[in-house]
């Protein structure tokens, strides 16, 4: 289950993932809020988070590529127990910190978010434009949709 505002970010990241149809890599975990300008924004008590999930992540055995990804204002209140510092630092743990929900997106799929040209286009093959063109083909389906279910109310 997901909730909370430290939940909004992950929520974001999903609907991203299924728009664009990129899966998100499944060894992260995130935490992080997220305000309308797409900025992630900093959350409470991420030291137990993080260290709750090194718990769980140790408890089924600790593998190399176990990670948490939280918002870069959060980096300055990290005071995590020093088995989880001893972690990161033998590369056995990971902790990533962002600003912004495309810096996280590209971490969690391995595709780069995508900046709007002038043109008001995405790149090609990023996670924007494969976003914007499936919200393009939805609207164009709702359209065709609406614009049929009025010819059957007309010919009624």
């Amino acid at each position: 289950m997901v909730e909370g505002d430290s939940a909004s970010s992950t929520e974001l990241y999903a609907l991203l993932s299924s728009l664009s149809g990129i899966p998100i890599k499944q060894n992260f975990a995130v935490t992080g809020s997220v305000n309308r300008k797409g900025e992630v924004q900093a959350i409470g008590g991420v030291n137990e988070k993080i260290e709750g999930y090194y718990e769980v992540c140790k408890a089924k055995g600790l593998k190399e590529d176990q990670s948490v990804m939280m918002p870069e204002s959060n980096v300055q209140n990290l005071m995590l127990k020093e088995e989880v510092v001893e972690a990161v630092k033998a590369g056995k743990f990971h902790i990533h910190s962002v600003k912004t929900i495309d810096e996280g997106i590209a971490l969690l799929t391995g595709v780069e978010a995508g900046q709007r040209g002038t043109d008001g286009n995405y790149e090609k093959g990023t996670i924007n434009y494969l976003v914007d063109k499936r919200l393009r083909e939805m609207a164009e389906q709702m359209t065709a949709y609406s614009e049929s279910a009025s010819e059957r109310k007309n010919e009624e």
